[in-house]
């Protein structure tokens, strides 16, 4: 009998989150990105992104690439492979919205797709009903113990900072600014005001050495799945100093910086690593050892690994 994770399979998905995107189909198997004319949202392709084992297909002849296994991430995709008879599994990336404990999820009513969510928060607190519940954490392609610290200052990383204010905490960042200055990396950046120095949207691996070069990584999103960013901080071996919500609490060790819901208490932690650069050095390295622990990419792609092979089967 074939073992789970031994055969090479054609996985059918629309790029939808570019950073969780790269980290899966770094995986073993022949990736297929629906493209079209339009582009994004359904035909974005690999959107110029160098991905080796990912192929480009038309969105109207995704029957003819003859997929083995479809995964979702959005609802409105089911549509696009109704006909396709191919089994899949929905990747769900988000927080239940718009309730934080009662919210229903899309596929709740339905037994014969698994949802995957990305931390087990989400699994608890999603009303998934019917569906098989299963949970895939996240891994990313390790950038390397680049942190420096030079810079006296503290940084995130925010996409439209200014239009999801509350929902990422870019008003916390305005209040930890009163301790030093706090520079923001992302698209919209430039929509800040000051205190806040928006830098805008840079690419990596620049991106990751700009990063770096701060003292500390800022992380005040009330309501996220459990960011990316953060957990590449981490791996930059970078301090940090973290909002308790939602999956951060598993996510960030006591010993890699400050993990508070008391604004005051984040506040005095970046004040601190600041000015004290081997503390903050200290904190970076836990940091980087716990991620690298518990959200590698080799895990990351041997859980998904199994799974498509289980759905696939």
């Amino acid at each position: 009998m074939t073992q789970p994770g031994s055969r090479r399979l054609r996985v059918l998905l629309w790029h939808v989150h570019g950073s969780w995107t790269d980290a899966f189909v770094r995986g073993r198997h022949d990736y297929l990105l629906p493209v079209s004319p339009d582009g994004a949202p359904w035909g974005l392709g690999k959107a110029g992104r160098d991905w080796p084992s990912a192929t480009e297909v038309p969105l109207d002849r995704l029957a003819e690439a003859e997929p083995d296994v479809v995964v979702l991430q959005r609802p409105e995709e089911l549509e696009f492979v109704a006909g396709l008879g191919v089994p899949g599994v929905y990747v769900e990336h988000n927080a239940p919205r718009p309730y934080a404990a009662s919210s229903e999820h899309p596929l709740a009513g339905r037994s014969d797709i698994t949802v995957a969510h990305v931390t087990h928060f989400n699994a608890a607190m999603w009303d998934c009903g019917r569906a098989p519940v299963t949970v895939v954490p996240h891994g990313i392609p390790d950038p390397g113990p680049r942190y420096t610290g030079e810079l006296a200052a503290g940084v995130s990383m925010i996409n439209e900072p200014v239009r999801r204010r509350r929902v990422t905490g870019a008003d916390l960042l305005g209040t930890l600014a009163a301790e030093g200055p706090v520079d923001v990396f992302g698209m919209g950046t430039g929509e800040l005001a000051a205190p806040l120095r928006g830098r805008g949207d840079v690419p990596a691996p620049k991106l990751h050495d700009e990063i770096a070069r701060r003292r500390v990584y800022l992380h005040t999103a009330r309501w996220t799945s459990l960011g990316l960013s953060l957990l590449e901080a981490m791996h930059l071996a970078m301090p940090v100093v973290v909002f308790a919500s939602t999956e951060a609490v598993e996510a960030v060790p006591d010993d890699a910086g400050v993990l508070s819901t008391d604004v005051s208490v984040l506040a005095r932690g970046f004040r601190e690593l600041l000015h004290e650069p081997d503390f903050a050095a200290l904190a970076g390295k836990n940091a980087r050892e716990h991620v690298l622990k518990h959200y590698g990419l080799d895990a990351f792609l041997t859980a998904w690994d199994h799974l498509l092979a289980e759905t696939a089967r």
